[in-house]
């Protein structure tokens, strides 16, 4: 038999005379359950002793002390044997030539232990040797497993089986092994320190998908029912391969948002989130969340998940986009500029999305509505007109704000078409309206007179007021020396409008006013009627006859002069009229 094959090295080398007490035996030893297993053993003893009846031989399990009764595996003298062990032993060693090779069938769980030898040379030559044999009783095959498999490294798996049974002789197949990339399995028989191993070798390369899966390998002994199945699970390390977060998202200013990473790698990797170059949140884990509260616009951005697990890296990012309302715009402080300038005004704002911004003058839509952050509003050559308040608004979806300033234009004086005299029933009223910016100074010049009226000259009735840009002064002219060379009103009046920018004189142009005109046309009318009737009745007394009134002969020869127009003004005695109370006029007629 092939144990015993193992053991005749052995035997040759027990020639010296002098030894002492010793034994050899595989210190660890093995074999599947149900099957046989053969413990090898030879032993030695001082030459001086001469057997006493011959050698003899016990095996004990557990423990090498008689007196402790230790459970008897096998003796030679007798056939009592520990019960777990009845029918099971046999001695194929023959002790007379040293050799105490044990035979023990049908091992189990049980049988697992510690196995000492017992030399009985008769009387006191009896020696129980410390040297042990540690039999393991396995009922799964053992595989060899690497501490660390990588992903894309050659692995070596081994299933090992003992082979210490003569009789039986093990087979191995790997299971489950459909799935490998390009295996490779290899045999072997290995006998080290007296006992005999099977082996079979599987070598791949493992991936990322290998993972958590399953290799199997069987033994089995031909023809027997005996089969023996040991599975384990693939521990393959492998760098980050995925990365998965949120797709980019838009919120609300003012909500929360939470960002999911999760990162496909072995071992679980240090995930981070980063924004920026801030980091924000980190853990140990396949998974990883971050929750932003009470979203401000500062915190859009690119968000960076980070897997890394010592066998590599991996990143993913995200665009958090952060949607509000306009903010106030920007703009040009209030302006004060010289007529005939340029302007350029800026209107500079953020919202989300980009808002549009239009430009309104006094609420009047100006320039072009612009869909961006920036509207520049040019004013070439601006004019008086362009005066007042411009607005820039902007507005998207969630909002609108809006800001305004001022521009003032400064321009030489202007006079308006509302400026004249006029003949009123009080007398002549001379009107000068101005618009100017600073507002104009108004002052009345008479030439015929050589008189400046102003603020400071109280005869004529002066009057000013002054609304916004726009100035207006007034007189009038109601006294009785107030008159031109042929008896008309005085009514050459000159009107000067002033201010830092400029000066301009014009002459105002006489409008009688419509209803007077008329009453003094009427009145005049009605009197020259009545005078001609009296003097038609005096005729008529003195001559008896009837003469027509209208004696064109008589009115031809005298000429009707309007001696005074008096507007308004106080009666000198003796020339009361209806026109005295102030509410009527009248004209007073004198001939020459």
């Amino acid at each position: 038999m092939w144990c015993l094959t193992l053991l005749l090295p052995l035997l040759l080398i027990i020639n010296d005379v002098s030894s002492q007490w010793n034994v050899w035996v595989p210190r660890d030893i093995s074999a599947m359950t149900n099957t046989c297993v053969v413990i090898p053993c030879t032993f030695m003893y001082p030459s001086g002793i001469r057997p006493y009846r011959g050698v003899h031989g016990i095996w004990y399990y557990g423990q090498p002390y008689p007196q402790l009764f230790p459970p008897v595996v096998f003796k030679t003298r007798t056939d009592v044997v520990h019960e777990s062990y009845q029918g099971r032993t046999k001695m194929l060693g023959d002790l007379q030539q040293r050799n105490c090779t044990l035979l023990i069938n049908s091992v189990g769980p049980e049988h697992s232990g510690r196995y000492y030898f017992r030399a009985d040379l008769g009387g006191a030559n009896v020696y129980t040797f410390p040297d042990f044999a540690d039999l393991k009783v396995l009922e799964q095959p053992n595989i060899d497993v690497p501490d660390e498999i990588v992903s894309d490294e050659s692995l070596t798996l081994t299933c090992h089986a003992p082979d210490n049974c003569p009789d039986m002789n093990p087979e191995i197949q790997w299971m489950y092994t459909d799935y490998l990339p390009d295996p490779e399995f290899s045999s072997d028989d290995v006998e080290e320190g007296n006992t005999a191993v099977r082996s079979s070798t599987l070598v791949f390369t493992p991936r990322p998908v290998h993972n958590g899966q399953l290799l199997g390998c069987r033994v089995y002994y031909p023809n027997t029912t005996l089969v023996y199945e040991r599975l384990v699970s693939l521990d393959i390390k492998y760098a980050p391969r995925s990365v998965w977060v949120n797709v980019s998202s838009e919120v609300m200013e003012g909500s929360s948002v939470t960002l999911h990473c999760e990162v496909d790698s072995n071992p679980p990797p240090r995930i981070s989130w980063k924004f920026g170059d801030q980091e924000l949140l980190w853990d140990t884990a396949s998974n990883l969340s971050l929750t932003v509260d009470d979203v401000t616009p500062a915190e859009e951005g690119v968000y960076t998940c980070v897997g890394d697990n010592g066998y590599g890296a991996m990143n993913t990012s995200l665009y958090l986009a952060v949607k509000y309302p306009p903010r106030e715009p920007i703009v040009n402080d209030s302006l004060t500029v010289l007529e005939g300038a340029s302007l350029t005004l800026h209107c500079s704002t953020q919202g989300s999305p980009p808002p549009t911004l239009t430009w309104l003058k006094d609420g009047e839509l100006v320039g072009t509505i612009t869909a961006d952050e920036l509207s520049v509003l040019e004013l070439e050559g601006i004019t008086p007109q362009g005066d007042g308040q411009y607005r820039c608004l902007a507005e998207n979806e969630h909002g609108r704000a809006s800001s305004s300033l001022n521009i003032t234009v400064e321009y030489a004086p202007i006079l308006l078409a509302e400026s004249k005299c006029t003949v009123v029933r009080e007398g002549v009223q001379c009107v000068c309206v101005a618009s100017g910016n600073p507002e104009p100074t108004i002052e009345f010049y008479l030439p015929d007179l050589n008189v400046t009226i102003n603020e400071t000259e109280g005869r004529y009735n002066f009057y000013t007021h002054t609304d916004g840009q726009t100035s207006t002064g007034m007189i009038k002219l109601r006294e009785k020396g107030e008159r031109t060379g042929d008896g008309g009103p005085a009514v050459n009046v000159h009107c000067s409008i002033s201010n830092v920018y400029g000066r301009e004189s014009v002459i105002l142009e006489l409008q009688q006013e419509k209803k007077y005109l008329m009453a003094v046309i009427v009145g005049t009318i009605g009197g020259v009627a009545v005078i001609a009737f009296i003097i038609a009745a005096v005729r008529y007394g003195e001559d008896g006859d009837f003469q027509p009134a209208g004696s064109l002969a008589g009115m031809e020869s005298r000429e009707l002069n309007y001696a005074a127009l008096e507007l308004g003004g106080p009666r000198e005695e003796g020339g009361r009229g209806r026109g005295d109370d102030g509410t009527s006029s009248y004209a007073e007629i004198k001939a020459k």
